[in-house]
């Protein structure tokens, strides 16, 4: 049985999608990108903000669902350019100090409204 989950400390789905899905113990939360809950626009800044505040989205999806960082086993980190990477992969990394998920990384074409991140996770109880 598939459970939906739902928070105002993060956005709300701009598509026929939801912010997470968990099933039989596994949270599988929707790609997110750095829009802030409170403004419903996207933050300013070059891609370190924009993975900071990805990386709350992401929290605070995992805190309503009952999971922690250290619950997540893999992401999928989506950039508008490798060039972003390493700036990337710094805050990111604060979020994971150790025992880090497995991770894939690709450079697409667009995302989203023009972002520079998104980041789609999986946790497991």
């Amino acid at each position: 049985m598939k459970k939906i989950i739902v928070t105002p400390h993060a956005p709300g789905a701009i598509g026929p999608y939801s912010q997470a899905v968990e099933t039989n113990g596994t949270l599988y939360i929707s790609g997110q990108i750095p829009i802030n809950p409170a403004t419903g626009k996207i933050i300013e800044g070059g891609i370190t903000e924009q993975t900071e505040q990805v990386m709350k989205n992401i929290e605070a999806i995992l805190t309503e669902a009952g999971y922690t960082f250290a619950d997540v086993v893999k992401s999928t980190c989506l950039l508008s350019d490798m060039a972003n990477f390493k700036a990337m992969n710094e805050v990111y990394g604060k979020c994971y100090p150790e025992k880090a998920p497995a991770r894939a990384a690709f450079a697409v074409k667009e995302l989203p409204l023009g972002v520079l991140v998104e980041i789609e996770t999986i946790a497991v109880k």
